[in-house]
């Protein structure tokens, strides 16, 4: 009776411990599965990860903004180059000032004033590109196909005068920034983007 008594012991003690081990395992496993799941990264990875990855949303005008921010800045609103360009799409300060934005460091702290900024300068390029858009887009010049958001991407670059040369000289004349970008790849790179929403106006206001 007692020799019965002492394996019912062991043998409950064994099923409790390889219930406890068996637990522990499920355990350990739904851990791990939850980091896989709720990663967070840190401040350094975060910024890794946002100038490695180009934000897709198609060609609406939003693709157009942030495909040019990407390529200027990697999309950071706080940065300034080493040639004094600043902020997300990289705005030499006489743009600036042309409408009237005086406080550089306003200006790099503040998105919205930026997004109004490049909104602005599309707005002028339009008009003052208006003729060029009209007669070259769809044509062909050295390969590229001509759009409207080609020339507009290619005059944030370079300026409307240099794009407008550019198209009135059929390809002929050329034009590369500090870093080396040309206009015709701007012209190509950012070519058939729907950029329709921009009203061409001789005079923007940024508010």
């Amino acid at each position: 009776m007692k020799k019965t008594i002492f394996f019912t012991i062991l043998l409950t003690i064994g099923v409790f411990i390889s219930s406890f081990t068996k637990d522990k395992k499920n355990v350990s496993s739904t851990i791990t599965s939850i980091k896989e799941i709720a990663f967070v990264p840190t401040e350094n990875e975060v910024s890794t990860i946002k100038s490695n990855v180009i934000p897709f949303v198609g060609k609406s005008f939003n693709g157009f903004k942030e495909a040019i921010a990407f390529r200027e800045s990697g999309g950071r609103y706080d940065i300034v180059s080493s040639f004094g360009y600043l902020g997300k799409y990289q705005f030499g300060e006489s743009t600036l000032k042309r409408f009237n934005i005086l406080d550089m460091e306003h200006f790099l702290v503040n998105p919205e004033l930026q997004e109004d900024a490049f909104m602005a300068l599309c707005s002028l390029n339009k008009w003052i590109l208006r003729k060029e858009i009209k007669k070259k887009v769809g044509k062909k010049i050295n390969g590229i196909e001509i759009t409207e958001s080609g020339i507009l991407a290619a005059a944030h670059l370079a300026g409307s005068g240099n794009i407008k040369e550019y198209l009135r000289t059929n390809g002929k004349y050329r034009f590369t920034d500090g870093f080396g970008s040309s206009m015709q790849h701007y012209l190509k790179r950012f070519g058939g983007y729907d950029t329709s929403m921009i009203e061409a106006d001789r005079n923007p206001k940024v508010l």
